[in-house]
């Protein structure tokens, strides 16, 4: 009776749980490549900015290693903090381009997230689960099948509709 008692205790404690890689699951929703183009595009447009900053710089300073030893110390001391001025324009220029690009694209993916996890909570509080695990990043190496059920095909299904 006490083995019963104990099986029984045991099977209303048990935890649910579904597992899923959100990755996965965001990269399947129609409108995902639709915000990766807007966003590949963007990145696109910083990247030949970039280009032209450094191929002007370039064109600079092989101008002033051409020069150097013919120019007057003021003109050579001027030609050196103009490139130096360029430089850190340039590299502040690409700081504030990967910053301008992560926000960007995090905009971009916001909503898309948030209908991933309303998708995901209305599976989860359907299926009665406790939580949803996120396998992406080998954050969870081993999941019991016995416990956890994998929802992949169920979300992205869900996504299609």
């Amino acid at each position: 009776m006490v083995a019963s008692l104990d099986a029984s205790a045991q099977d209303s404690l048990s935890i649910r749980f579904g597992y899923l890689s959100y990755e996965q699951a965001l990269q399947s929703m129609p409108d995902y490549k639709i915000a990766r183009e807007k966003t590949d595009k963007l990145w696109g447009q910083y990247e030949a900015e970039l280009k032209r900053v450094e191929d002007e710089f370039n064109r600079k300073y092989e101008d002033f290693l051409d020069g150097q030893r013919e120019f007057p110390k003021t003109i050579l001391r001027k030609r050196q903090t103009e490139l130096q001025e360029l430089m850190t324009k340039n590299i502040a220029f690409k700081e504030d381009s990967r910053r301008q690009l992560a926000e960007a694209e995090a905009e971009a993916i916001a909503p898309l997230k948030e209908k991933l996890n309303e998708v995901i909570a209305k599976i989860a509080h359907e299926r009665g689960y406790a939580f949803v695990i996120n396998t992406d990043a080998e954050a969870c190496p081993y999941i019991n099948p016995q416990m956890g059920d994998d929802i992949n095909e169920l979300v992205t299904k869900s996504l299609q509709r």
